[in-house]
């Protein structure tokens, strides 16, 4: 084997590490798709323009741990700036989050939450935010240990959750904040996992309820040692509190004050009737799984592109493959030169333009993923834009 096609299968097994975490891609909102955020898109020249808020710093799909829990990251997640524009909805109508996929083991909570941006959404502050919780789902079953949660009826429809827009608030400039807490390592102190996602949007309608006062502030959204963040999933549970304020219910103004949402605590039996179910039929839903197998497929295409493309030379440094417990050390077994040549090939290869920002010399494994992950990105943008509606009329 090469040492071309060494390093061009690290590559694709690193972006697989470095997806490990679920991101919200995209939504569809009254029957039309918009993209969501990706850190990939800081090597674009201009960036694409999107309903999601940008998140440069999450390069590993990371999280929020709760000792940050009174900083601003956990708003919207880590160094999250305004998205530059909105999807329009309508109030009442169902609004479909799209996720990356996400990992079976990170059972835990699903919440929505709405944010009126008291004009324009683009250039308010996140920190005056005050959030309206209008959709959650915690522990479904719990006959066998650690239970079903709501994380994985969001795996079971293709990673996607639906949640309804409130046809009683009023009309205007919001922001959606999706966010999943991955619960696996919350029997210790600091052990949950926040990843807060937050998408803009135009809602219409003809409700009368202001969610512009009365909410809470991000920052105070949830503590460390709330029964829902501090929990031990791995015992039998006979309730779980699902944290964050009140959830809010119609011609109650906001109805969230930062209180626990102590009624929000559900039995296996009742937390069905915390939130809108996704329903596995939606288009959106059909469309993830199809991306998936599509993301799968072209992967593996990407690496045997690379390992045919490129040719070896007396420069190119064969190294040993590193032990596990190296994995910090990985950059130094794959020299710029090596990295800059896959990603040219690939590139010729498939007609996608290469990433006008290019690798330090000294790169790290996380700027190695996101610039390798542009590419590969959009040898699969034409694929992921086929939804199910259009897929069902292709052989």
């Amino acid at each position: 084997m090469s040492a071309i096609f060494k390093n061009a299968a690290l590559l694709g097994a690193l972006a697989s590490t470095a997806a490990a975490h679920g991101t919200l891609q995209g939504i569809v909102a009254d029957g039309t798709y918009y993209e969501g955020y990706s850190p990939s898109f800081q090597y674009q020249t201009p960036a694409p323009v999107v309903i999601g808020w940008s998140i440069p710093e999450d390069l590993d799909n990371g999280y929020v741990a709760p000792d940050a829990y009174t900083n601003a990251n956990i708003i919207c997640h880590k160094g999250a700036t305004n998205a530059k524009t909105s999807a329009p909805i309508k109030a009442g109508s169902n609004v479909t989050l799209e996720w990356t996929e996400w990992p079976e083991s990170h059972h835990g909570p699903v919440i929505s939450y709405l944010a009126n941006c008291k004009g324009n959404c683009t250039t308010v502050d996140k920190t005056t935010l005050e959030w309206v919780k209008i959709d959650a789902a915690g522990l479904i079953d719990d006959s066998s240990v650690p239970g079903t949660w709501a994380s994985d009826e969001l795996i079971s429809n293709n990673n996607s959750w639906v949640t309804t827009i409130p046809s009683s608030i009023a009309a205007g400039n919001y922001v959606l904040r999706n966010e999943i807490i991955a619960l696996h390592g919350a029997e210790s102190k600091d052990g949950a996992q926040n990843y807060p996602q937050c998408i803009n949007l135009e809602i219409t309608g003809s409700g009368t309820d202001d969610l512009s006062t009365g909410g809470t502030l991000g920052t105070k959204l949830y503590t460390e040692t709330d029964p829902g963040i501090l929990v031990n999933i791995y015992a039998s549970l006979s309730t779980y509190v699902i944290p964050g304020p009140t959830l809010y219910t119609a011609g109650s103004g906001a109805a969230a004050t930062g209180a626990s949402s102590a009624a929000a605590a559900t039995t296996p039996a009742s937390s069905a009737a915390q939130a809108t179910t996704p329903a596995a039929t939606t288009p959106a839903a059909q469309v993830t799984s199809s991306a998936a197998a599509v993301v799968s497929t072209s992967s593996a295409v990407a690496v045997a592109e690379v390992s045919s493309a490129v040719t070896p030379t007396a420069a190119t440094p064969v190294a040993a493959t590193p032990a596990a417990s190296d994995i910090a050390g990985l950059s130094s077994l794959i020299p710029t030169s090596v990295a800059t040549q896959a990603v040219t090939a690939v590139a010729t290869a498939t007609g996608v333009p290469k990433p006008e920002a290019q690798l330090p010399d000294n790169f790290t494994v996380k700027q190695l993923m996101q610039w390798f992950e542009y590419v590969v990105a959009n040898i699969l943008k034409g694929a992921n834009r086929q939804h199910a509606r259009d897929l069902s009329t292709k052989a």
